[in-house]
């Protein structure tokens, strides 16, 4: 039987990758012990934006045990802008990935100068980052406030996030970067990072409501999912996001739910907006069962004013948690929108809203109606429904 002959030199070469790959594999950085003596436990929060992921942020970072981080994969899009979505999703996973092992070298690509604490994208949202040893400005188990934060913490150097980092048992992260489950599969594999992924969606009818409120905040954002290279887009008449956003929910909640593999059983869990707003503290205590974190009177009773505010918030306030009525807020597109845009984001949304249990509506009156319920309950049944009047064939 012939064989082809291998060169020396094409040996020498192969054993040197060999080599090199298992050298990369033993020096991997592992997760360091938290000072607790714990396991830590790591929590991704996998949402797309104004879909409500701020405030679920918050519910985890106020929390004594938690380290939490907003959207370190900011970092990535603002540097390399002119690429796509998928291109970036390597680059966002691996950053990902080093501030879970709080190892924050990972900003030296993207953050070249690295004098303080506030080159972290909306650092002081953390309560981590404005409590000791990052900052003094509230103890460890008090809640934080990002307006106290700032004038307090942004000079503090840039390595006290990596002590910080490492006395917490719990690291969590908010990010909504990611357009499908796969790309994170590695990290759900690695039995070190005991990662668990809280997929948070929202009404996509909401979500566009809120996303006309903060267009030109936006702008940089969905050109990089459009693939523009590099161009903003403020005005998106088509909904060309809006319809890639809900494309990526049902991949990921599909790849999640339908057929799964072996290592995801038991780190996935499903969190709609809506069900938070209605019921707050049984959803959260159920969240933070998945985590592995207890609630504390003093998060009961923040929570509890944090979402029986008195009203939905003013438009400043669209980046930020503040108390509002988390009710009002879930419902207020069905009095700002004209329903021929609905119609238009139901068309575009259909698959979403059926997979996660959004009912559509079929006129204004429907719309309008607030005693008509457009969340369904969750479960094998809430796939299908029908108008209120069934009068109409659909869509």
């Amino acid at each position: 039987m012939w064989l082809p002959r291998i060169s020396s030199t094409a040996v020498t070469v192969l054993l040197l990758a060999q080599t090199g790959i298992l050298l990369f594999l033993v020096s991997w950085p592992r997760p360091p012990s938290p000072a607790s003596g714990k396991e830590r436990v790591h929590v991704l929060v996998l949402s797309s934006w104004r879909s409500g992921s701020s405030f679920v942020g918050q519910l985890f970072s106020q929390h004594p045990d938690v380290f939490y981080l907003m959207e370190p994969g900011w970092h990535v899009w603002t540097t390399l802008s002119q690429a796509s979505a998928p291109a970036l999703h390597m680059a966002v996973r691996d950053v990902v990935r080093s501030v879970f092992l709080c190892d924050m070298d990972v900003f030296d690509a993207y953050l070249p100068w690295r004098r303080n604490l506030s080159d972290l994208f909306q650092y002081a949202v953390s309560r981590a980052l404005c409590s000791p040893p990052a900052c003094s400005a509230f103890p460890r188990g008090a809640i934080s406030s990002e307006a106290v934060c700032k004038p307090l913490c942004a000079r503090q150097p840039f390595r006290l996030a990596q002590e910080a980092c490492r006395a917490y048992s719990h690291v969590v992260l908010k990010e909504v970067r990611f357009f499908n489950l796969q790309v994170l599969y590695s990290l759900l594999r690695d039995p070190a990072l005991n990662l668990r992924i809280v997929h948070l969606v929202r009404d996509p009818r909401a979500v566009l409501r809120s996303r006309e409120q903060t267009a030109k905040a936006l702008a940089r954002d969905n050109g990089i999912v459009l693939g523009t290279n590099g161009t903003w887009v403020e005005a998106d008449p088509g909904l060309r996001v809006v319809r890639e956003v809900c494309r990526s929910h049902v991949r990921i909640a599909e790849a999640a739910t339908q057929k799964p593999p072996p290592f995801l059983q038991g780190r996935y869990r499903l969190v709609r907006f809506e069900d938070l707003a209605r019921a707050p503290l049984p959803e959260i205590r159920a969240l933070y069962a998945f985590a592995g974190l207890s609630l504390t009177p003093q998060l009961e009773a923040w929570m509890h004013n944090i979402t029986h505010g008195s009203g939905p918030g003013a438009r400043r306030e669209a980046f930020k948690t503040s108390s509002r009525d988390a009710v009002n807020v879930s419902q207020a597109w069905r009095h700002t929108l004209p329903f021929a845009k609905i119609r238009r984001v139901q068309d575009l949304c259909a698959g979403a809203l059926q997979l996660l249990g959004y009912r559509p509506v079929f006129s204004e009156r429907e719309q309008r109606d607030l005693t008509l319920d457009l969340v369904l309950p969750r479960g094998p049944s809430s796939f299908s429904w029908a108008s209120s009047t069934d009068t109409h064939p659909g869509p």
